[in-house]
């Protein structure tokens, strides 16, 4: 499953230069699915959509760091555990029970982004 960062997050920033997708944002801020990866243009995504990697998409949050989904592989293939729960200092960090992907689904996703 994705990570997520639940309303208890104190926006210190501590998990967002460990992402290494990418994934989290501060609140408020616009994101693309290009930031930090090797996609450009149109690309298909895990699940069959088609999105344009260079367009931005609305935060999902505007009060406190955010983590994109669609770009979290909760550090598979990168680390042996999600480096954002590793260094939250307040335990936000947390598995979202509304993602729940397989380590195959989550090995994907890296793959589409890190070509």
């Amino acid at each position: 499953m994705a990570i997520i960062i639940t309303d208890e997050c104190i926006n210190c920033g501590a998990c967002e230069p460990e992402c290494p997708n990418n994934a989290i944002y501060e609140g408020g801020v616009s994101w693309r699915y290009a930031d930090g990866t090797d996609l450009k243009g149109e690309i298909t995504m895990h699940d069959g959509r088609v999105v344009d990697a260079e367009l931005d998409s609305t935060p999902v949050s505007d009060d406190y760091y955010f983590i994109v989904t669609d770009k979290c592989t909760e550090c598979v293939g990168f680390h042996e555990e999600p480096q954002c729960a590793a260094v939250c200092p307040v335990d936000c960090c947390v598995p979202d029970p509304d993602h729940v992907e397989s380590e195959e689904t989550l090995l994907k996703k890296k793959g589409i982004m890190h070509l």
